[in-house]
Parts: structure tokens; sequence; C-alpha cells
């Protein structure tokens, strides 16, 4: 077998590519900061509401990846497996301006899952380009020279207010009078410079609403399955073990794994039968902060696992977009061909009470 290239070069080549027949596509920081508003190019925060009040990559969309998925409150998806019926899911698309012809950047803060819950949600619906940022807006905020500014301006502030602090301790009224002048001339400073920052705050700008149309002749299941088939793979396993024909991936924590922590509007905690638990953390390279790591790396994960490239592959957590897409693109990546998201997830299969469990 040939041997896996390195880290090095796999960083060298995700760049704006598909690699081997995946179609999954990374673009990194340093070709995507140039892409910022540009009109042809719309970035897609996959983050929370919060988190993308808090940063952001500025004239951004937010998509929170978690809410794409779309179930009733018994955890029915009408339009499984897609995550969302076509008519819904085109009205939610165009209250976000987003256009057919636009390439789409999905994001998030570096670590990978709501980036990728993005990208399977526009895939399966035939988006026609489609990236994940690989690095975040982590990544882009590590390349924005204002951003650079910015932050050794704060820092300095910080230690000034400190110094006025300790003057006024000490009874040094001019020392604190002058420290807290310095301060919020520092502070004006910043204030000039936050509008030029990449990486913003607020709330996210109203949307003039696109003409973007689906067209279901372009929608792609290839890589979503729901409930019925994944049961089909839960008979085989556990009928033929080891030697079954499935594999299926179980991405979130242990405590959601174990039942322990059994999530709103889920009736039961626990497991599906036959899973192997593959936390999502073990593909995100937190050191480096990159959504994947090696390509070695995650091989190694797999083969742990007993995840082989023979097998069909479903990957699930609490909604599929989100931890089980990231399972599932991460395996994309390494070039397995039979990989899918679960789109129900435990939200389905938790709340179906004809559907085996572990605990």
């Amino acid at each position: 077998m040939k041997r896996l290239i390195s880290a090095a070069a796999f960083l060298a080549t995700v760049s704006s590519t598909t690699l081997f027949a995946s179609n999954i596509k990374l673009i990194e920081p340093e070709e995507a900061i140039k892409l910022i508003g540009d009109k042809k190019v719309v970035f897609v925060s996959g983050d929370s509401h919060d988190t993308y009040k808090n940063n952001h990559i500025v004239g951004s969309v937010e998509m929170y990846a978690h809410h794409l998925h779309h179930s009733d409150l018994m955890g029915n998806m009408h339009c499984a497996p897609l995550y969302n019926c076509p008519k819904e899911a085109q009205e939610y698309i165009q209250s976000k301006g987003i256009k057919n012809d636009q390439m789409i950047i999905a994001y998030d803060n570096f670590r990978g899952p709501n980036a990728t819950g993005v990208q399977s949600f526009f895939e399966s619906f035939g988006h026609a380009d489609v990236r994940i940022l690989n690095g975040g807006f982590d990544g882009i905020k590590a390349l924005d020279p204002n951003q650079k500014v910015f932050d050794e301006l704060k820092a300095e502030r910080k230690v000034l207010k400190k110094k006025a602090k300790a003057a006024k301790k000490a009874g040094k009224a001019e020392e604190e009078k002058q420290f807290k002048a310095d301060a919020k001339a520092i502070k004006a400073k910043m204030d000039a410079l936050k509008p030029k920052l990449l990486i913003q705050g607020g709330e996210e700008k109203k949307h003039e609403h696109s003409n973007y149309t689906l067209d279901s002749k372009k929608f792609n299941f290839h890589y979503i399955a729901d409930k019925v088939e994944v049961k089909k793979a839960v008979d085989d396993i556990l009928k033929n073990g080891k030697k079954s024909k499935f594999s299926i991936i179980d991405s979130r924590g242990m405590t959601e794994i174990i039942g322990e922590r059994k999530m709103d509007n889920v009736a039961r905690g626990g497991h599906i039968p036959g899973s192997k638990f593959i936390e999502w953390k073990n593909i995100t390279d937190m050191e480096a902060k990159k959504s994947f790591k090696s390509l070695e790396e995650m091989q190694k994960v797999f083969d742990k696992a007993g995840v082989t490239r023979d097998q069909t592959i479903y990957a699930y957590c609490m909604v599929g977009a989100g931890r089980g897409s990231h399972i599932i693109s991460a395996l994309r990546l390494l070039g397995y061909k039979n990989v899918k998201v679960f789109t129900g997830s435990w939200d389905t299969w938790g709340n179906d009470m004809n559907l085996p469990i572990r605990r």
C-alpha cells in the first residue's frame, strides 16, 4: 500500500482542491482571506448565534448547523434523508440572500463540525461549489494585519489600566491621571481600527432575499442516509459481528453515548447497537487549530476502531449536521467511498420506540 502523504504535503494540497475522489473541498485561510468581500463568494458560519455574535467573518451569513436539521417534536424528519424539506430549505436559503452561482465557504471557529454541517446541508441540495474553511475564523483572525495591531493596542491598554490602578492605590494622583489619559488615547485608536477588522462581533445584518432555486434533479443522496437504511446496517452488524459489511460510528461524547446525558425533546438516552465510538475531537487538530488532522493521524484513528474501506459507513451525533458530518468528511478526505451521514441521528433514533438502543 502506498505510504500516506506527510502532514506538510497534506496542507499544501488541500487548498481549494478535491482530495482523491472525495468531492470535499477545503480552502486554507491564506486563500480564503483574499475572497472576503467578493460578491461571487458567501461565507457561511455554522456556529451558534452566541458564537456568531461574538466572532464572525465580516459580511458572513449565520446558519447554525444544529438548526439545519429539521424534525418535529417527536423526532420525525418528513423529507429524510434530506436535512429539511425542499420548500422550507429553499425559503431559508433565500432569506440569507445566497445565490445559486455563488461559492459557499462554510466555516466555524476552527474545530470543523459546524462547518461540515453547513457543507453537508448544501451538498445534499446540490449546490455547485461548497468549501470548508480549514482553520475557521481563527485562521482568518491570525492573518489579519489590523487584528495584530488591535491586539497589541489592547494588551498595552490593559497594562496602562493596571498601572493606573496601582498608582491610585499608592496615592500618586498625577501618575494615575497620566496612565488613564494614555489608556484613553489607545482606546480611541482601537475604536478607529475596529471597523477594519475581518473578524467582527454583533448581530447578523439583514439580507435582501434572493431567488435561490433548488433543483431536485441535482439533489445528492450519496452521502446521507435515513433511519431505515441505518436500521438495516444495525441488523447486519448484530447478525454478523466483525464480519459485517457495515460500520456505524457514534461521534458524540461518552456521557451521551452511555445515556447519562439526555438531550431535550429526545425520549431516550443511549446509543445505536453495534456502534463504534469515535468522538469528533479525534479528527480536529486542536494544537494547530485546523479542522482536520493530517491524513496519517486520521487514518490511525479509523484503523484503531476497525473501520475499513470495504464497508458502508454511517456516522451520527445528535442531529447529523455537525459531529457526524465531521467524521464523514474526514473519511471522504481519506478516500473512503461508501460513507454517509445519518441525518436523523439520535434525535430521530432516540425518539422512535420501535428502534433498539444500548446504554
